[in-house]
């Protein structure tokens, strides 16, 4: 075998080199928020909402929603600790002005379906198709063409994805819990949950964004990812849990870019995405983070565990490769059908990922004289990876539950993926760059901490810092 990182073409970075990859400094494009001198007007709980908002969700009420919801331009809803919020059909938020939902690690908000008899079907093996998690039983929080502020912070928000209609169709005509498509508005989703989806439970379409240390379980029925960026999105994807994506954690794209917006630019760093990628109806794609259609941004510090593929370099339509930076990702794999995917092949999924001597395990030592960026990994080289390497979660499902496939580990339940003083995840992080940064940090009305990179790997840290579930 021969160390082949000399031969790689322009793709084969040495990670740590390369920490300052920004294309543009775009934060002179954006205007912090300035609250109002008057506080907002209180909304009353007594009667189900519809129509227009604007005013105050008050903390601890629950109110019940019997239509869709507008916030109009230059109007503002303020979501207090410990709301509630019932929808009772196939309704929405759509937000042409700004939304602030603002709950508190001690009272969160939570977004659902008004229901009582609906069950959540989380056993290992429970059948897809009758799944209320992937049903969209409301439509969720479209925000509109020029919503200049999203900012939702310790909320959760479960069974949307329904198919817009009426106002709120006229807002957004795509269904995800989340939506934002203004390429000059700020998105921020921080300390937050996100439970089913029909497609992306986060979608955006532009914008500055800061998502940080949410969880993410079982979103996605034939495809969806975590987080899907497109057309110009520019951010930090840093310290989140992703349970059982149709697709992967986190996917960049500049599709639809609109002339005069900067590309999509993303770092996403220090997440744990488990068991992704099989629920996805297109062959050869989805399993952890891709980077696609002259997308750049950053790939550091993840830990993926038993996911269809590794990061993906896509080739058509090509990523912006100059601009890319990848490295110090831990996998693990159960299979030998996981394994070999740790680089993705060519033939079967598009992807042109170059192997970093930085990442756990290191391939590069395995790989025969003659191999190439694309070539598949035979199962010669790859067997004695299957099943070692386990990364020591707290409590996870490594290895697999006996009599469990791939496909079944969808929600977080009992599980707890923190880091046993053992993980070899533990001091592999590298910290030699910062977060993209460009949402303002405010309690209230921006990213609250936006943390830096972790020394280990995965979202949670074992000091305590990075994702707080």
């Amino acid at each position: 075998m021969k160390n082949i990182l000399s031969s790689f073409t322009s793709l084969a970075f040495v990670s740590i080199l390369f920490f300052a990859c920004n294309k543009v400094d775009h934060k002179d494009l954006f205007t912090p928020y300035v609250a109002p001198s008057k506080p907002f007007s209180p909304i009353s709980d007594s009667t189900c909402l519809s129509g227009t908002l604007n005013g105050t969700l008050v903390a601890g009420k629950t109110y019940k929603v019997c239509g869709n919801i507008i916030i109009n331009d230059k109007d503002t809803l303020i979501i207090q600790p410990g709301v509630t919020i019932k929808f009772e059909g196939n309704y929405g938020i759509g937000v042409k002005g700004s939304l602030f939902s603002l709950g508190t690690q001690a009272n969160p908000i939570l977004f659902t379906y008004d229901s009582t008899t609906l069950v959540k079907t989380d056993a290992i093996g429970a059948p897809v198709a009758n799944d209320p998690a992937f049903k969209g039983l409301w439509t969720g929080i479209i925000g509109g063409p020029a919503c200049p502020f999203m900012i939702i912070k310790w909320t959760k928000v479960e069974f949307g994805g329904g198919k817009p209609n009426g106002t709120v169709a006229a807002v957004g005509g795509s269904g995800y819990p989340l939506y934002f498509q203004n390429p000059t508005g700020i998105f921020v989703l921080e300390d937050s949950w996100i439970y089913g989806s029909v497609d992306d439970p986060l979608r955006t379409f532009g914008g500055k964004v800061a998502i940080i240390r949410n969880t993410f379980e079982k979103c996605g029925l034939t495809g969806g990812e975590a987080f899907n960026a497109k057309a110009g999105t520019i951010g930090d994807f840093a310290y989140n849990l992703c349970v059982g994506m149709a697709t992967n954690g986190g996917k960049l794209s500049n599709s639809g870019v609109a002339v005069g917006v900067a590309a999509t630019e993303v770092r996403m760093y220090n997440n744990t995405v488990i068991n992704s990628g099989y629920r996805r109806s297109s062959a050869g794609r989805g399993g952890s983070f891709n980077f696609e259609q002259n997308a750049a941004g950053m790939a550091y510090n993840n830990l993926i565990v038993n996911c269809k593929f590794g990061p993906r370099v896509v080739q058509s339509p090509l990523a912006d490769t100059a601009h890319i930076r990848y490295g110090y990702n831990f996998q693990y794999g159960d299979s030998l059908s996981v394994v070999r995917q740790f680089v993705p092949n060519l033939k079967l999924s598009t992807a042109i990922t170059a192997p970093q001597s930085t990442d756990i395990p290191n391939i590069i030592p395995l790989l025969p004289t003659g191999w190439k960026i694309g070539d598949s990994l035979s199962n010669a080289i790859v067997a004695p990876l299957m099943g070692t390497n386990n990364p020591l979660f707290v409590n996870g499902p490594v290895p697999m539950p006996a009599g469990a496939n791939l496909q079944d580990i969808a929600v977080v339940g009992s599980y707890s993926f923190r880091l046993k003083a053992s993980s070899p995840c533990i001091g592999k992080g590298f910290t030699g760059f910062t977060p993209k940064g460009d949402v303002p940090v405010d309690a209230k009305y921006g990213v609250t901490e936006l943390t830096p990179p972790g020394k280990d790997m995965g979202a949670f840290q074992y000091n305590g810092t990075g994702n707080q579930h």
